[in-house]
């Protein structure tokens, strides 16, 4: 613990503007005042920023008591009246110097507008009532606050001085820096959240000009992107910066960038401040045995996560389920765990009531991440981690096919990170590449459906490669993979992944697999312009009964999509496949089937000569489809768009169907496809 009169020169604080005019404005009115926030947040510094200006108008001293060394002899009470003796020491020897450069013309006059000083308690003993009152009324005296620094190894200590100091003098002003609150009814704590890195597009943050100031002259984007790898933590930066004595500072962007621990140190790496991981260590040593547990399995973890797959992660033998919501409060008390979202709230498109979502900050998850491997539990927690994913993706795919798709997508919008990382890392076995694969298949309809067909391919491959047993999930992998190339007009990719899936439904006895082959095959007829073809697969798809309404696009889908080969060759079929399209959905929340028979039936009026009754149906198509998100329907949609306003506000004739180009091909067949197959991810 150290104690003093905190008189040391400040370091500039960089873009904590609002937060130090709030914490001035409360220190004018509430007794207490607590910064909170994480490690190396910069609490001590701006505290420090406001007492320096508070004090210089008030004509005051800081009492600073720093906890971190442990309680000393005599408790907090005693190292505070040291303090005061130190300050006043310093008064004394001040005031003395100013005296013999003033000399006063009488004998014993004061200088104008300082009184004499009073004694300094002296403090001895334990922290009696005596002592406090003696350290209230200096404090009264020398118009001293008190800053209680970093109070977590000794919170209860703390909380029990301030109550004391406030029943002596209720006017006193005492500041306290802490990862948590101290509890008290007088408190009134400013959460400090790490620095923004910009703010705004094109405008760079106050964390991006912490870094300028120590790299100079650099490139604006690695700035950015290093300062996001260290999401904005002030002392991550300030380490960070320290490398750039002994690398470049794109190296430097490179290393954050790397999925790898953060541990820059400095001269002593078990000193707090000094590395990430040693004011990580420190808040560890706070936790208890389950809290630490839980920290540590949550690391496994790369997005945000609510507590349903927080406790999927951490139970086990040694940590209950009924254990981990309190022990993510705890930890978000403690400031481990960020909250991202509030429970209680609804979403706007569903209705659904969402529960509070939680995310591990980088250093906290590194350092978590060292305590699992040390504790031989990191190859445990993967897996947990990876078969509660496979069952949100199961989730998912069940919502898609009931009456509320968009919860199916906001779902796998909310578990992107985590989805997206059980499909990548390696897997430890076989079971689980099979894990990781299932997965894959489960969001069959993110994929094909909602238009990732290209990320979702680069899953399938890869995980095809890595589980080679002749397997049933296997075989609907294929065909997936076929179906999304086919979907891609990558056609020879696809023929090539349903020879494979038909051979190993065959093998399977997997009549609705079979069945699936047919409606792929069905598109890629569509593709290569066989409408007889077309018309032949999807009918064979379409007359099947499925048994599994949960995987693929099924018989509806299939009626659907015959409509829209049928609409010019034959709009009377055409009408018929829609009809029973509809009749054999298994919702009226099938937006995606609903999108593609509203796109058949505007087709189909079109062919009738009907413009302004297509036009209707197409502008309804595009609405339902844009709710899904899947650019290659939207296309045709604003394709088929297009020639329908034309026709209705010119009166133009539809144009011949054996001479109409492809609206997928513009500019002609000689014209390779455009990227507007696949939907890329944007974002991180």
């Amino acid at each position: 613990m150290t104690a003093r009169a905190d008189r040391r020169p400040l370091p500039g604080v960089v873009g904590r503007a609002v937060e130090h005019e709030l914490v001035s404005g409360l220190l004018g009115s509430a007794p207490l005042v607590t910064l909170t926030g994480a490690a190396g947040v910069g609490k001590s510094m701006l505290a420090r920023a406001v007492l320096e200006e508070h004090t210089a108008r008030h004509d005051g001293t800081v009492l600073r008591v720093g906890c971190w060394d442990g309680l000393p002899e005599g408790g907090l009470t005693a190292a505070l009246l040291r303090a005061a003796r130190s300050a006043d020491s310093a008064r004394r020897d001040t005031t003395a110097e100013l005296v013999r450069r003033a000399a006063p013309s009488r004998v014993g006059e004061p200088v104008h507008g300082r009184a004499e000083p009073a004694e300094a308690p002296t403090g001895r003993g334990p922290a009696d009532d005596t002592a406090i009152a003696a350290l209230a009324a200096h404090c009264r005296r020398s118009r001293a606050t008190v800053l209680l620094d970093d109070c977590d190894p000794l919170r209860d200590e703390c909380a029990q001085l301030v109550r004391r100091l406030l029943r002596a003098d209720p006017t006193l002003r005492i500041v306290a820096t802490a990862r948590g609150a101290l509890g008290l009814p007088e408190e009134r704590t400013v959460a400090i959240a790490p620095l923004p890195v910009t703010l705004g597009e094109g405008i760079a943050g106050p964390a991006v000009e912490l870094l300028a100031a120590r790299a100079g002259a650099a490139t604006p984007e690695l700035l950015v992107a290093v300062c996001q790898a260290l999401e904005g933590s002030p002392l991550a930066i300030a380490l960070a910066a320290q490398q750039l004595d002994r690398m470049s500072l794109p190296q430097l962007a490179a290393q954050v960038g790397s999925d790898g621990p953060l541990f820059y140190s400095g001269p002593a790496a078990t000193v707090r401040h000094t590395s990430l991981f040693a004011a990580q260590a420190a808040g560890y040593a706070l936790c208890s045995p389950i809290d630490r547990r839980v920290w540590a399995r949550l690391s496994v973890l790369p997005g945000d996560f609510d507590p349903w797959l927080a406790s999927c992660v951490c139970s086990s033998c040694d940590v209950p389920a009924a254990a981990v919501e309190g022990a993510l409060e705890r930890l978000l008390t403690a400031s481990v765990v960020e909250r991202v979202r509030d429970a209680g709230g609804t979403q706007e498109d569903t209705g659904a009531v969402l529960p509070p979502r939680y995310r591990l900050p980088r250093a906290a998850r590194d350092f978590g991440r060292t305590q699992l491997r040390e504790a031989g539990e990191e190859a445990a927690a993967l897996r947990r981690f990876r078969q509660a994913c496979a069952a949100l993706a199961a989730e998912a795919q069940i919502a898609w096919q009931g009456p509320h798709q968009q919860v199916a997508v906001r779902l796998v919008e909310d578990e992107q990170a985590n989805l997206d990382a059980a499909l990548t890392r390696p897997p430890q076995d076989a079971e689980d590449a099979l894990g990781a694969l299932e997965i894959a298949v489960s969001l069959w309809f993110h994929w094909a459906a909602c238009g990732f067909r290209r990320e979702g391919r680069a899953h399938l491959d890869r995980l095809l490669l890595l589980s080679r047993d002749d397997t049933a999930l296997r075989a609907r992998a294929l065909w997936l993979a076929g179906y999304l190339a086919a979907q891609e007009h990558a056609l020879g990719a696809a023929e090539a992944l349903l020879d494979e899936a038909w051979t190993a439904a065959v093998m399977h006895a997997d009549s609705d697999g079979l069945a699936r082959i047919a409606h792929a095959h069905g598109v890629l007829a569509l593709y290569r312009g066989n409408t007889a073809a077309a018309v032949a697969c999807l009918e064979e798809a379409a007359r099947h009964r499925s048994r599994d309404p949960w995987f693929g696009p099924g018989p509806a889908h299939s009626w659907a999509l015959l409509a829209v080969a049928l609409s010019s060759p034959d709009p009377e079929r055409a009408r018929d496949a829609a009809r029973r399209a509809w009749e054999s959905r298994h919702s009226d929340g099938d937006f995606w089937l609903y999108s593609t028979v509203l796109y058949a039936c505007a087709a189909t009026e079109r062919a009738h000569g009907e413009p302004a009754a297509a036009l209707r149906a197409c502008h309804a198509a595009l609405a339902a489809k844009k709710l899904i998100g899947d650019p290659l329907f939207i296309a045709g949609a604003h394709d088929l768009l297009t020639g329908l306003r034309r026709e209705v506000r010119d009166g133009e004739p539809p144009p011949d169907h054996d001479e109409e180009a492809p609206w997928w091909r513009p500019g002609g067949p000689d014209v390779p496809p455009q990227p507007f197959f696949s939907r890329l991810r944007t974002g991180p």
